[in-house]
């Protein structure tokens, strides 16, 4: 069996707490590898070689920092296929999802290419007799990032991409269940030409987590996770002076016209809401069609559509999902579907006795589909992160815009139809960070900024994009004048073509 270590300062480092995380192919539900759980001797050994590192990178120009960045997104590109079937393996997402999600990582790596450019500073000149006064953007030195198993590469560029680019080193503690990509990813950086200590990977549970958010010399956290978690790391990070953005979970909602496009609502939402077996925090996971007629016939349809869903091994071409990350998971999904039936909504389809011959052991589960859920129901409040949509019922559409705004989380939303009028009437009326028109999934391209409202995101700044920037960054404004008669003005000579 083969063992995950840290990589720190640009090569492997063995993990001395005696500790291991089992790592499961999700596919077969047997144990591949263990993984190193660290203690706080070895963040801090990964915080000290990033420490050291850190000063000549920030002092590196940026367009030689963009270069590196640019060698690492073709070494990612390269190494495509690898990547995916390794993420494949560990998680169980299909392999078109695997591509999908390192593909959407490395978008942020293009944004990051473009750096010298976003951190160019504010000029004026004239603020004052003989003053003009000029900001720049410094890094802020050592910064880390607590990422989740469901997305183990996009995440982790989404972070240390933009944070690296502006000239910070990064520590990365990745979830246990799916850590080999992200420990790939550094061996890329590496490759193509990273200094050793500027991107270090530091596997662990809880006591990892512990650790960053109290070490003195990490100046930022960032966290993706559940929202519980995300409000501790927010508040212990904060209170030890770190600035932090700590995104959370999700409830997010399809709402449904009278006029919209029927066929592009039922194909959308087969993906948005079964696609990686639901372990998306932007996932659809719950459809909000307003009055009986749209309602009945988007049941029928999604019925319909679920019977011709294939769940299959993550390395099946035609298959549509796989299996969950995890036997904990999958039972957690299940003791949740036996929720929503006992609190009285309408279980149409099933999942829970789905198996995959060959593969009994593996973590699959099948689709599911619950309808007539009322917001009471704690199966409606809570993330369920798994393949189930739940149908709720609206009359109106002042109804429907209700519904996603009043509900604990805010995460992303989306509204289908024909009518310009409402779209723009709910994307300004809805409480919700991101807004889909037509669209299912709405994760905003690397350029512009992730980030949900309420218990969705802890913090103020966003992820990736300028936000990003902002986060990894501390501004430093300077006045200066130069007055008349300044010493040093009589040894200035301006050269000439003599």
């Amino acid at each position: 069996m083969r063992d995950i270590q840290h990589f720190v300062s640009g090569a492997a480092l063995a993990g001395t707490s005696g500790r291991f995380g089992d790592v499961f192919d999700p596919n077969t539900g047997e144990v591949q590898a263990r993984v190193a759980l660290a203690t706080p001797v070895e963040l801090d050994a990964a915080v000290q070689a990033a420490a050291a590192a850190q000063p000549a990178w920030a002092a590196t120009n940026p367009q030689r920092r963009a270069r590196v960045m640019f060698e690492f997104k073709r070494l990612v590109e390269a190494r495509m296929d690898e990547l995916a079937a390794l993420l494949s393996s560990e998680h169980g997402k299909v392999i078109a999802d695997s591509r999908g999600d390192v593909q959407r990582g490395l978008e942020v790596i293009e944004f990051a290419c473009g750096i010298p450019h976003v951190l160019k500073g504010e000029y004026t000149e004239g603020a004052g007799p003989g003053i003009d006064i000029y900001s720049m953007r410094q890094p802020l030195g050592v910064v880390a990032g607590i990422t989740p198993f469901n997305f183990p590469a996009m995440i982790p560029m989404w972070m240390f991409g933009i944070a690296i680019a502006v000239g910070n080193a990064f520590i990365l503690k990745p979830s246990e269940k799916d850590p080999s990509v992200p420990v790939r990813l550094g061996e890329l950086f590496l490759e193509a030409g990273g200094p050793a200590g500027i991107l270090n990977v530091v596997h662990g549970d809880k006591v990892a987590v512990d650790a960053i958010l109290a070490h003195p010399l990490i100046k930022a956290v960032s966290f993706v996770g559940s929202s519980d978690i995300a409000q501790y790391v927010y508040a212990a990070g904060t209170a030890n002076g770190k600035r932090v953005q700590a995104m959370g979970g999700a409830k997010n909602h399809g709402v449904i016209l009278p006029d919209a496009d029927m066929d592009q609502v039922v194909n959308d939402i087969m993906g948005a809401a079964f696609g990686s077996a639901g372990e998306r925090c932007m996932a659809l996971p719950v459809v909000v069609p307003v009055g009986r007629k749209t309602a009945d016939e988007l049941r029928e349809r999604v019925v319909a559509e679920i019977e011709t869903l294939k769940v299959g091994i993550s390395s099946d071409p035609a298959a549509q999902y796989g299996p969950v990350v995890s036997a904990a998971h999958r039972q957690k999904i299940a003791d949740y579907i036996a929720l929503g039936k006992d609190e009285g909504a309408e279980l149409v389809v099933d999942g829970r006795g789905f198996s995959l011959q060959g593969y009994e052991k593996g973590f699959f589960i099948g689709p599911t589909l619950f309808d007539n859920v009322t917001t009471g129901m704690k199966t409606y409040q809570e993330e369920i992160f798994g393949p189930v949509l739940q149908i709720v019922r609206a009359e109106t559409f002042d109804e429907a815009v209700a519904l996603p705004s009043r509900h604990q989380y805010g995460n992303g939303v989306a509204l289908y139809t024909r009518s310009g009028r409402a779209a723009r009437e709910f994307a300004q009326r809805v409480e919700v960070g991101m807004v889909g028109i037509n669209v299912p999934i709405p994760v905003p391209v690397a350029y512009h900024t992730f980030g949900g409202w309420k218990r969705s995101a802890f913090g103020d700044t966003n992820q990736h994009g300028v936000e990003g920037v902002k986060f990894y960054t501390k501004v430093k404004t300077v006045t200066q004048r130069w007055p008349e008669g300044d010493a040093h003005d009589s040894a200035f000579i301006i050269p000439t073509m003599k």
